[in-house]
């Protein structure tokens, strides 16, 4: 079979689940890494795009012209697929996305347009042709069938979760969402629409209430669920930088057997522990990774988050447990973020906690 024959049979890599004897020792269990940076655009996001990037060929032809609108990390995605399969790719980027990410794009043949703050405010521009969905899909949630700790932007990863645990019987398997305090709009998604984590039931901001909050809120009647649409993003984590999450995703979630857990930390708890990381595993990681990254370097966090069950196992017991973390991948790092971040962790290290959110409930975990 030629090359070329092999890349159209089958377009993502599957991508090796290896133990990290590090992150073990530290939480006590056996943990395991899924490494998507591994994936032919540096992360999970070629899995769904390819899937879907195939699909439209099929459909159109050669001639597709493939549009997405993009932090960065999907683009690449649509852009590596399409040269590829042999077609036309624009992406539309957010007028602050680095000269790096624009390189790496226009290296694989790619046009780019840039426009608007961030990513929702480019989709516009982009609806006049065949435009790639991010991470709202059901053909990319179908693309992203993988683990159990992951970072949440849009969705689209962890839809694929929810929906590959659905497919195997694992609907009671614990899944944990994880995202930065300022890009945090799954979060938020859940919490309005479960009653700040308390039940089933959405409660919506009066007109009064959404103007002192962070986001407003859209009813999605397609799928009865309240979706918020954030005001502004503060956080790095840019790849998690979505203003609203999928509504299909978060109606999944809402109704997941097993439920979903969901937990927000800061910036630079997720810089500290990419540093620790690439220590570890010689691995460079951008924030949107490091963030799923963050229980397995902090017994405490690790424990807050599965609970008093998980936390009552003897040190044994804890050893039979298996967590698997999602490196999701991304390019938009480098060792000049390295050095960037281990000069803003250190300036809060006075601090002898991290301030982190877990389904509702704001908590301090000590520094490890």
């Amino acid at each position: 079979m030629s090359i070329k024959a092999a890349q159209s049979e089958n377009l993502w890599t599957e991508t090796p689940l290896v133990y990290s004897s590090h992150i073990s020792d530290i939480i006590g269990c056996s943990a395991y890494l899924k490494l998507e940076n591994l994936q032919p655009s540096q992360s999970f996001k070629y899995r769904g795009i390819s899937k879907f990037a195939q699909q439209c060929k099929d459909k159109y032809g050669p001639l597709v012209h493939l549009m997405i609108a993009s932090g960065g990390n999907a683009g690449l995605a649509t852009a590596v697929v399409a040269r590829v399969l042999g077609v036309k790719c624009t992406v539309f980027l957010p007028i602050n996305v680095s000269i790096d990410t624009q390189r790496a794009l226009r290296k694989q043949g790619a046009e780019i347009v840039t426009t608007g703050e961030f990513y929702s405010q480019t989709l516009p521009t982009a609806s006049l042709s065949v435009l790639v969905p991010a991470y709202d899909s059901p053909v990319l949630w179908d693309g992203n069938r993988t683990a159990i700790f992951c970072s949440v932007g849009g969705g689209g990863l962890i839809g694929g979760i929810m929906q590959g645990c659905k497919n195997v019987g694992w609907d009671e398997v614990p899944v944990v969402a994880l995202e930065t305090t300022g890009s945090n709009c799954f979060y938020n998604a859940i919490a309005i629409n479960t009653r700040n984590f308390t039940s089933k039931a959405p409660i919506v901001p009066s007109a009064e209430a959404e103007d002192s909050s962070p986001y407003t809120v859209e009813i999605v009647e397609e799928h009865n669920i309240a979706i918020p649409h954030m005001k502004a993003l503060n956080s790095r984590a840019t790849s998690l930088g979505a203003t609203s999450p999928a509504a299909g995703v978060v109606r999944m979630a809402v109704d997941r057997a097993g439920g979903i857990t969901c937990a927000c930390i800061p910036d630079e708890m997720a810089m500290h522990t990419a540093r620790l990381f690439g220590d570890d595993h010689k691995i460079l990681t951008e924030l949107a990774c490091s963030t799923t990254l963050t229980p397995g370097y902090n017994r405490e966090f690790l424990l807050r988050i599965l609970g008093p069950t998980f936390s009552a196992l003897s040190p044994e017991e804890r050893k039979e447990k298996c967590l698997v973390f999602v490196v999701c991948g991304g390019v938009k790092i480098s060792f000049e973020d390295m050095r960037e971040f281990e000069e803003i962790v250190a300036a809060v290290q006075a601090q002898s906690y991290w301030r982190v959110q877990i389904d509702g409930e704001e908590i301090q975990v000590p520094k490890q």
